[in-house]
C-alpha cells in the first residue's frame, strides 16, 4: 500500500476474549490455561519457539479446533456457534501452508475472499485495493500455479485481506518472503490495526514483533508466559531463558526502535 493510501475501514469490530483456554490431543496438552482479552483495534504478535503451541492458539481462534477446556468468545459467540457464513464475515485466516489451485489467476483467488458476503458493486474496488496493498496488482492475469513462494504468499495475504473483516489471523505471513515484502506486510497489517481492526499474527522474527506490534503475547510449552508491549515482553533475558540463546536488546540511536540482536 503506498504511504498516501488510506486503508479501507473494517466492519464493525468483535472483541476476542479467551478464558483459560486449554487444547489437549490424546495425553499431550499443547495449549494450558492461557486467558487474554482484545477488546481495542490492535497489531498483536504472537512469538515463542518451536512447538510452543502458536499455531494451535490460531487455530482455536479461527474455530478449527474447539478448546478442549476453558472458553473462547469471537465478539458475542464461541466461534462454533456462528454458522460457517457468518464466522467468514467476521474473522479471516491466512494459513501458512498454500496450496495453488490449478485454473485460477491470481485475481481469481483474491476474489474468492468476498464469496462471504452478498455480492455488490464495490466487489470489484475491494479486490483491486487488496492486491495493491499486497503488491500483486501487477501479477493479476498470472496462473497461480506459476507463482514462486512469495508471490503466492502474497496472493494468499491479498485474498485474506480482500475477505473485508473486523479480525484477521495470519499463520506466519512473512515466513516466504524477501526482506523488503516482509516489513511491507507488516506496514499493511499495522494500517490494518489502525484502521479498526484487530490482526492476531504470528511472528518468528522478534526484532520484525518489536518493530510493528502494538502486543506480545508470549508462548512457551503452551502456556501464555508474556503479555504487553513489546518493551514488557521482549526482554533479554526472557528471550534467553525462552530461546536458549544470548541476545542484546537495545533501542536503536537513529530510529529509537527496539533492536534484538543475538550474541
Amino acid at each position: 500500500m503506498s504511504p498516501s493510501a488510506e486503508p479501507r475501514r473494517t466492519r464493525e469490530l468483535h472483541p476476542i476474549r479467551a478464558q483459560s483456554l486449554g487444547f489437549t490431543v490424546g495425553s499431550s496438552a499443547l495449549l494450558s490455561d492461557i486467558s487474554f482479552t482484545v477488546e481495542e483495534p490492535s497489531l498483536i504478535a504472537v512469538v515463542g519457539p518451536n512447538g510452543a503451541g502458536k499455531s494451535t492458539l490460531l487455530n482455536v481462534l479461527a474455530g478449527n479446533l474447539r478448546p478442549s477446556a476453558g472458553e473462547l468468545l469471537i465478539g458475542p459467540h464461541a466461534p462454533h456457534d456462528w454458522n460457517a457464513g457468518e464466522l467468514a464475515r467476521v474473522r479471516a485466516v491466512m494459513e501458512q501452508e498454500q496450496h495453488p489451485t490449478f485454473g485460477f489467476t491470481v485475481r481469481e483467488l483474491v476474489e474468492l475472499g468476498r464469496l462471504p458476503h452478498p455480492k455488490s458493486a464495490a466487489d470489484d474496488a475491494i479486490v483491486a485495493e487488496a492486491m495493491a496493498r499486497a503488491q500483486v496488482t501487477h501479477l493479476a492475469d498470472r496462473d497461480v500455479t506459476t507463482l514462486s513462494g512469495g508471490e503466492m504468499a502474497r496472493t494468499a495475504f491479498a485474498r485474506t485481506l480482500a475477505q473485508g473483516t473486523s479480525i484477521y489471523l495470519l499463520d506466519e505471513p512473512t515466513a516466504a518472503l524477501d526482506l523488503k515484502h516482509q516489513e511491507d506486510v507488516m506496514r499493511a497489517a499495522k494500517d490494518l490495526a489502525h484502521s479498526g481492526a484487530i490482526v492476531v499474527a504470528i511472528v518468528h522474527d522478534l526484532g520484525q514483533a518489536a518493530r510493528h506490534a502494538d502486543r506480545i503475547l508470549m508462548l512457551a510449552g503452551g502456556h501464555l508466559t508474556g503479555d504487553g508491549t513489546p518493551e514488557e515482553v521482549l526482554t533479554a533475558q526472557r528471550i534467553e531463558q525462552l530461546y536458549g540463546h544470548p541476545v542484546e536488546v537495545f533501542r536503536s540511536p537513529d530510529s529509537g526502535q527496539l533492536v534484538i540482536v543475538p550474541k
